[in-house]
């Protein structure tokens, strides 16, 4: 199946956060939320945060692959030299709405990387060679912004996620450790 790959717009912001925490996983977000808060918490800042033009998260830094008009998966990348001026929105928005400080979070990307954030496709979607467009559209938005290598984290304990990364050109550069688990940072 061959989905339209374009940039998303602000009104898919709902959506776009709900495949960014599937990519994340549950336990991944739950990680990053303060005593007494939980996913419903986690997405609406989320969202808030697709919404936002200074964010990571924002929907100006994804790509949305269409099926008529369901978005079936996303891509959310960024400059990595801009990552500390993009995580300020997400510091903010975790202080004011599910009570945690995250200043002193590792960094994830550095400068000359275009950082995949976020690569998700719905279920009923997947194996459809979806996430190969996007990563192909990715990798485009790389050579547009003339970045020279497009990195991501994967975690440890995704296989199916890494032989993606792996067929489409990926190769490991070093281990890392991110939301609370231990990731494999691969670069193309």
């Amino acid at each position: 199946m061959m989905a339209e790959i374009r940039a998303a717009r602000k009104e898919q912001s709902a959506e776009i956060a709900r495949l960014i925490m599937m990519a994340m996983t549950d336990d991944c977000c739950l990680y990053f939320c303060g005593e007494g808060y939980g996913l419903d918490d986690f997405r609406q800042m989320m969202t808030r945060l697709v919404e936002r033009d200074d964010s990571q998260y924002s929907y100006l830094n994804t790509l949305v692959a269409m099926d008529g008009n369901t978005i079936a998966g996303i891509s959310v990348s960024y400059d990595g030299g801009k990552l500390h001026d993009l995580r300020r929105a997400f510091i903010e928005e975790a202080q004011k709405t599910i009570g945690k400080d995250h200043t002193g979070m590792d960094d994830e990307t550095q400068a000359g990387e275009l950082y995949l954030d976020s690569l998700a496709v719905l279920p009923e979607y997947r194996k459809r060679g979806i996430a190969t467009q996007l990563l192909l559209a990715t990798k485009c938005k790389a050579e547009q912004l003339q970045l020279p290598c497009l990195g991501l984290l994967v975690d440890k304990d995704n296989p199916i996620g890494e032989a993606l990364y792996t067929s489409a050109g990926f190769r490991y550069a070093n281990d890392s450790l991110w939301g609370g688990h231990p990731m494999k940072h691969l670069v193309l």
